[in-house]
């Protein structure tokens, strides 16, 4: 009986050793599907073309390409919502991606969105370029530094250079719009040294968004940014100057001056726009030392507006201090520093609180006999004093008058203390 009844314990353990074993096979199926399914599907990483072309975006693409390359990623998905900006950024950027060893996908993404001017060129640097519906890419003119037309053999020299460069990128790729929509999957894309296979259905996208380093210079890489930064500086460090000691003015100034030598060295610059900017500060300062009755805050205003419209060379579409900013931020200035004059004008024709008038209207009492001299007590101390008729002790008097130690005093309210 004991024998027999340890047998059905064997194979029950038996048979509960081998689930176990088929259950943890079953569960390492499971994890490992999905690993197996990722690494079979194509790789393709994302990077945000999102606003103005500058320095620090042709960083941040630069960046994406060589990751791209480094991770060979079967692709590289470019979306694009930009204005325009910078050539020599365009320039980097068009480079980068034509000499990319992983195709390149331009996409311009969210319907409302823009390749305009520089966008263009680098949305046709792509070895392909989509559009979202409600898109739009172009135009792209070149025009001069101060956004003028170029005009004569200058202007005709510069648009077929850039024509030439348009028609070359678009030849290298080629297609349509909507059939690169459709056949993005395993098309070859030629390249010119040779040509590249897309691979990117069902591929998984990882998105690479620009650092938040970046971010900030990218926001204070702005014209508007670059031309308020000035003006807060300016203040701070005017503040300061006016009133030692009180730090924070000082410090905010100085921190805003170095943000905006940061913003400003990748900007095209126009020294006439920062020096109109740096008269107008000049002229509300004279404003306050000099009577001028507001000419000079008016001629600082207008050297303002003038400066920050010319602070940014605006050549490239989408660059230049914005002109509503401007004009209120003028506005602002100019409002500010009226207020300012006014209480200094006010503040001058106060009489004095210190120094040798500040003792005159003061109401004093006589402890002598003023006849017509005598000594007289007026804000904490005895006074000579000399009065144009006796008036007794005791009695309430005004300082009408001051020479050298000895004031002028008149009874107060025309009220004498009797003599006893």
């Amino acid at each position: 009986m004991r024998a027999w009844g340890r047998r059905p314990c064997r194979r029950a353990l038996r048979f509960g050793w081998t689930g176990a074993i088929g259950a943890a096979l079953f569960a390492a199926a499971a994890v490992l599907m999905p690993v197996n399914a990722a690494a079979s599907s194509p790789h393709v990483e994302r990077a945000d073309l999102d606003g103005d072309i500058n320095n620090i975006m042709a960083a941040y693409i630069e960046t994406a390409v060589n990751r791209a390359e480094a991770d060979h990623a079967d692709a590289l998905l470019v979306v694009i919502n930009t204005p325009g900006g910078i050539s020599t950024s365009m320039d980097q950027i068009v480079t980068d991606l034509l000499n990319s060893s992983v195709p390149v996908i331009a996409y311009v993404y969210p319907s409302g969105a823009r390749a305009a001017s520089a966008g263009l060129f680098v949305a046709e640097a792509a070895d392909v370029l989509a559009m979202a519906p409600g898109t739009n890419i172009g135009s792209a003119h070149p025009i001069d530094a101060t956004g003028a037309d170029l005009t004569g053999d200058l202007g005709a020299k510069v648009l077929n250079d850039a024509v030439t460069r348009v028609r070359n990128l678009a030849s290298i790729h080629g297609p349509d719009i909507a059939t690169l929509l459709k056949q993005v999957d395993g098309r070859e894309v030629p390249r010119t040294n040779g040509s590249l296979v897309i691979h990117s259905a069902g591929a998984l996208i990882d998105d690479f968004p620009m650092p938040f380093w970046q971010v900030f210079l990218n926001a204070l890489i702005d014209p508007t940014i670059a031309a308020l930064l000035i003006l807060v500086a300016g203040y701070g460090i005017i503040t300061e100057l006016s009133n030692p000691g009180l730090i924070l003015p000082g410090v905010v100034g100085g921190i805003a001056a170095v943000l905006a030598i940061v913003s400003l060295a990748n900007l095209p610059v126009n020294i006439a726009g920062g020096l109109l900017m740096l008269l107008a500060l000049l002229l509300f300062i004279a404003d306050i030392k000099a009577p001028t009755h507001g000419f000079l805050s008016v001629g600082g205003a207008i050297a303002l507006v003038l400066g920050m419209a010319f602070l940014i060379n605006t050549g490239p579409v989408g660059l230049g201090v914005n002109p509503v900013v401007s004009v209120v931020t003028t506005l602002l200035t100019l409002g500010f520093f009226t207020f300012f004059i006014r209480k200094v004008w006010a503040a001058r024709r106060q009489p004095a609180f210190a120094g040798p008038e500040s003792i005159v209207g003061a109401v004093g009492e006589t402890r002598e006999e003023l006849s017509p001299e005598g000594l007289v007590f007026v804000r904490g101390a005895l006074w000579k004093a000399s009065a144009a008729a006796p008036i007794p002790a005791g009695s309430s008097v005004r300082v009408v008058g001051r020479q050298g130690l000895q004031l002028q005093v008149a009874p107060e309210n025309g009220q004498v203390k009797e003599k006893k």
